[in-house]
């Protein structure tokens, strides 16, 4: 079992920057895939980035590469998203998402492989 808390969103300028914190609960969240999702009213909630929980294996959506950057620490079980060069089109409510069990290698794509969220945070990138 792991609980999340997603924290750091908020409203910013197109060109800024935010850090996204999840923060996890449990005792063997080392052992689990983390991901960042973000979801947009009337549609479907996609991946933004994942990465393994050994070998710093990650995974960014097309549209972010480049200029977010996901990363973990496993002794203070956090994961993090540093967003750079924010977008309007950026703007949505962000989640923080865990796969138990996850290889030590594998990132993990698509919302049903996850089976733990955080309540999401907002973020808006003004014009």
């Amino acid at each position: 079992q792991v609980q999340l808390v997603e924290s750091g969103g908020g409203l910013v300028q197109a060109g800024g920057a935010l850090r996204l914190s999840c923060a996890a609960s449990g005792r063997t969240f080392s052992s689990y895939g983390m991901g960042w999702f973000r979801q947009t009213p009337g549609k479907e909630r996609e991946l933004v980035a994942a990465i393994s929980w050994g070998a710093g294996r990650t995974y960014y959506v097309d549209s972010v590469k480049g200029r977010f950057t996901i990363s973990r620490d496993n002794a203070k079980n956090m994961v993090y998203l540093q967003m750079n060069s924010l977008k309007p089109e950026d703007t949505a409510v962000y989640y923080c998402a865990a796969k138990e069990n996850g290889s030590y290698y594998s990132v993990w794509t698509r919302v049903i492989e996850y089976g733990y969220w955080g309540q999401g945070t907002q973020v808006t990138v003004s014009s």
